[in-house]
């Protein structure tokens, strides 16, 4: 059989989860010829040398290209088009085609804890994952607001009383990835109670500052393993249908 390969796309990326979880798959499933590779590229320019390999079959994206990959794709999916990211593309008869595979894993990821009263959310940080969780809760018609260095609510002025009637929070920075796991976005802790659901997108370390801080204050809190292995897996179908 011919040798198809598979690959991340991102910068600074070899701490990555994808290689080491794919190249388990293809040893479980006995696929001899399948490659993962990690394309890390200093700019998206650079994205036309590696799309060019004839067996390239398909590739994840992260941090920070979900954004700047679009124009050099052929079509987007329903999701990727609406959500305005991609973090999966598949190669096929000649043409790219991006998927939005975190919006997906986060679904799931959201209805593990999710009870009633999650009405209100508060978006932490406002990149590419940020705008799968942003269509997901819309999805599920939670009300929903973004906190990040730019936009209206800041860390700046981010109140204790917005904090406390959103019992629902996502973390979706890096900040507090590994090997930085002392750091977290500057927030009213104070104002986390039980009710609270926070979910980190991080999932190393498995638990970040930010996650510790709101344990601390009896919130549940997740981090991001399960949604990384779930938009995993949807890639694998993508690739593979």
């Amino acid at each position: 059989m011919e040798k198809q390969e598979f690959g991340l796309l991102g910068k600074n990326i070899s701490y990555s989860f994808s290689k080491k979880y794919f190249e388990e798959k293809f040893k479980k499933l006995f696929l001899k010829d399948h490659y993962y590779n990690f394309f890390d590229i200093s700019e998206i320019e650079h994205l036309n040398t590696i799309i060019e390999n004839p067996n390239l079959i398909g590739m994840n994206v992260t941090i920070p290209y979900k954004q700047t990959i679009i124009p050099f794709l052929d079509e987007l999916s329903e999701e990727a088009s609406q959500i305005g990211a991609v973090n999966c593309v598949s190669f096929q008869n000649g043409k790219k085609k991006g998927y939005n595979t975190d919006a997906f894993g986060f679904e799931k990821t959201l209805l593990i804890n999710k009870k009633d009263h999650h009405k209100k959310a508060l978006i932490i940080g406002d990149g590419g994952a940020a705008k799968a969780v942003r269509y997901i809760l819309e999805k599920h018609l939670i009300e929903h607001k973004t906190v990040s260095r730019k936009s209206e609510i800041n860390f700046e002025n981010l109140t204790e009383a917005l904090v406390k009637e959103s019992l629902l929070i996502i973390q979706t920075t890096p900040v507090g990835t590994f090997p930085n796991i002392d750091d977290a976005v500057p927030f009213p802790f104070e104002a986390i109670t039980d009710k609270h659901y926070v979910i980190d997108l991080i999932y190393n370390p498995s638990e970040t500052t930010f996650l510790r801080k709101a344990a601390e204050k009896g919130a549940t809190t997740l981090n991001g393993f399960y949604m990384l292995e779930q938009q995993a897996e949807k890639a694998w179908q993508i690739w593979k249908s």
